[in-house]
Formats: C-alpha cells, sequence, structure tokens
C-alpha cells in the first residue's frame, strides 16, 4: 500500500493592512483569498509569517523603520484558510512593544493557531512547533535577522539567527524528529538573491540536520536549490500585505512552497500575485506563469555559481553604498544627503573615523560591546 504523503504549506509574508483589514471588517475573506484559498485545502498543516502584531495598542517600541500592525479581527482570515501555526520571528512582530506582542499571542492561543519563534526567553523562542503526522514526527524552527527582536522591558523576545544556536536547536530536535524544518526570516530587503554569506549559513544548517530551510523577508521572491538532497529557498516574497505604492511592483510576485513528506521531502512551488488593482492574493494565469518560471530558472543559475553570485552581490552593495554612507554620517536626511551627492557638503566623517567604523564592526569582541553601549537607546 502507496504511503500517503504529509502535507505543509508554507508562505511568506502576511501583514493584514490598508485594503485586507478593510476586507477582514466586512467579513469578506473570500475576496482576501479569492482562487488561492484552495492552495490551503487538504494540507495536513498550513503556516504562514505573521508579520505584524494583531493590537490595538498605539504604544510603539524605539525603532528604525516603518512601524506594522492590523486589527485583532484580522485573525479571522487566518483562520478562514485554516492555518495552523504562524511564525513570529519576525523584524515587525516587536513594533507594538509588549502589549502588541501579547495581544497577538493571546489571540492566536484563542483562535488554536500555534506560535514559533517568540517567547518570554530565548529558550521559549527557540523552541520548535512539534507535531506527529501519519506516524512521522516533525519539527519547525522558526529564526530571523537580529533586527529589534525583543520587547523594550525584554518581556519578549524572538529567536535571532545565530549559527552556534541553530547548531544546537537542529541537532536536539533531529533526535525526536523525523524532519527539521527551518524557516527563516532574513536577507537583504528588495534584493531577489541571497548574499554569499547567507547561502554558506543555509547550507550549513541542513548540514546539522535540517530537512530543508525556507527563507522570507525581503518582499521579492528569490529562487532556490537544491543542496545534497536538501530544498533551500532562498525568499518566498510577500503572500498578503497590500501597500498602495507598490502596486504592479516585484512587491507584489512571490510563491508558497507545499512541502510533500513521504521519506523524504519533495515540494511544489505555488506562485502568486497580490495587492494589485485588485486586493487579495490571486494564482497566476498562463502567461505569467511562464514570466515566473523563467525568472526563478535564472535565479537558480545564478546561486548554482558562486563567481555569478558573489558579482551580483557586489553589484548589489555598489548600487546601495550611497544609501549606507548616508546612514553612517553624523547627520543625516534628503536634504543633507542631496547637498553631498553634489559635492556642495563634505563628508563629516574622516578616513581615521570609518577605519573605526570598520574596526568595531568587523571584530567580534570589539563588536559584543558596541552591540551592549548601543542598546542602551531602545
Amino acid at each position: 500500500m502507496k504511503t500517503k504523503a504529509i502535507n505543509i504549506l508554507i508562505t511568506g509574508d502576511f501583514c493584514p493592512i490598508n485594503r485586507i483589514e478593510e476586507l477582514c471588517h466586512n467579513g469578506h475573506y473570500a475576496s482576501i483569498f479569492n482562487d488561492f484559498a484552495a492552495v490551503f485545502q487538504g494540507n495536513d498543516l498550513n503556516v504562514v509569517d505573521l508579520e505584524c502584531p494583531l493590537t490595538l495598542s498605539n504604544k510603539t517600541r524605539p525603532k528604525t523603520g516603518p512601524y506594522q500592525k492590523a486589527h485583532p479581527d484580522t485573525i479571522n482570515a487566518l483562520k478562514f484558510v485554516d492555518v495552523s501555526v504562524v511564525a513570529m520571528a519576525n523584524n515587525h512582530i516587536m513594533d507594538y512593544d509588549s502589549k502588541g506582542v501579547e495581544d497577538t499571542l493571546n489571540l492566536c492561543k484563542q483562535n488554536n493557531i500555534a506560535t514559533i519563534g517568540i517567547g518570554t526567553a530565548v529558550t521559549e523562542a527557540s523552541k520548535p512547533y512539534s507535531t506527529e503526522i501519519q506516524g512521522k514526527k516533525i519539527a519547525i524552527l522558526n529564526y530571523a535577522d537580529n533586527e529589534f527582536l525583543s520587547t523594550t522591558d525584554q518581556r519578549f523576545v524572538g529567536n535571532a539567527i545565530d549559527p552556534i544556536q541553530g547548531h544546537y536547536d537542529i541537532q536536539k530536535a533531529k533526535k525526536t524528529h523525523d524532519f527539521v524544518i527551518v524557516i527563516a526570516h532574513a536577507g537583504n530587503e528588495f534584493y531577489k538573491l541571497p548574499s554569499p554569506r547567507t547561502k554558506k549559513l543555509y547550507r550549513y544548517l541542513c548540514d546539522q540536520g535540517a530537512d530543508v530551510v525556507i527563507s522570507h523577508h525581503t518582499h521579492v521572491f528569490s529562487g532556490y536549490e537544491i543542496y545534497n538532497e536538501k530544498p533551500i529557498f532562498y525568499g518566498l516574497g510577500n503572500f498578503v500585505y497590500d501597500w498602495p505604492g507598490k502596486i504592479n511592483t516585484p512587491w507584489n510576485r512571490g510563491y508558497a512552497v507545499r512541502l510533500s513528506i513521504v521519506e523524504k521531502i519533495d515540494f511544489e512551488i505555488i506562485p502568486l500575485k497580490q495587492g494589485n488593482d485588485q486586493p487579495g492574493v490571486f494564482k497566476l494565469n498562463e502567461e505569467e506563469h511562464q514570466v515566473f518560471m523563467a525568472d526563478m530558472q535564472a535565479l537558480h543559475q545564478i546561486i548554482d555559481d558562486d563567481a555569478k553570485l558573489e558579482a551580483e552581490f557586489q553589484a548589489y552593495c555598489d548600487s546601495v553604498f550611497p544609501m549606507y554612507d548616508a546612514f553612517i554620517e553624523p547627520y543625516f536626511g534628503p536634504y543633507v544627503t542631496a547637498l553631498q551627492k553634489r559635492g556642495w557638503l563634505p563628508k563629516l566623517l574622516t578616513r581615521q573615523k570609518r577605519l573605526f567604523h570598520l574596526n568595531l564592526s568587523r571584530c567580534e569582541s570589539h563588536r559584543d560591546v558596541l552591540l551592549r553601549m548601543l542598546r542602551k537607546y531602545e
């Protein structure tokens, strides 16, 4: 008798704001998921990255970048498509400090949705979601780039990517589970490839015992590779993240992955479009699907070639150097940056001062002290 496959669906960023929040208020859940709702049906497990707290709190925490939250009623959208688990290790879940996190965790618990990647201590945040399906024990671990991953009072922490801790987490999970799935929220935003470091890291996690690594966060989709028979997906892109200023841009293209587990992990890539002129998520038509697969193949070829990957990442770095250069200047803003770009205002950091910055950032021992000093301003 043929063993029935275990199907686990994993999506990218779910942030039910703007038009999606309005659809939730009116109970129009079918208009959020449209023909993509069928993708959630018949799976043993549906896992979504919950990219923001679901809270009414207005108290934010100190950070850089935008703040995101959605009304607690939006939890019903996840229930509509039978989401079983939400990954919460990400850079927005702490935006509304402890109250936002607490509201979200309580809301998920009340609606029988499991949470991973977050907790009241690192030991809790790093604890895997564990389940048994058809006699197979499966663990799901969730990590994120260390970007505002704790509340200001330290009541809650997210599970930061740490290769050493990851080694112990994965090996511990592997001892008691048949399969270990790693979900990472990491990468360079709007860049469609992994950095060479990221490729090395995810392969390392596979070497430690992870059977598959799936990443999101960058808001654009990336490619994948098969490393020692283990799939690594370097970026799913957005799933439901309605942003009016991003209509008909790469922001609105992504994919979900359906893992099919028997004695090993097989997979299906399910491309999608979302948040365009019509809100919500949809499957691609045949022409769009062909374009998507061609893009995926091009990304795969670069990922597979270390020299090409390095060249692409260097080109990306060259393109964002002016932005990073502005970040480290003592005075930062559009007018100052514009004047410096035109050569009308000199750079205020001397070469020697920039070498100090390099040493403080690159040297592990100096960086330990630097991070503790800067955390005083959170």
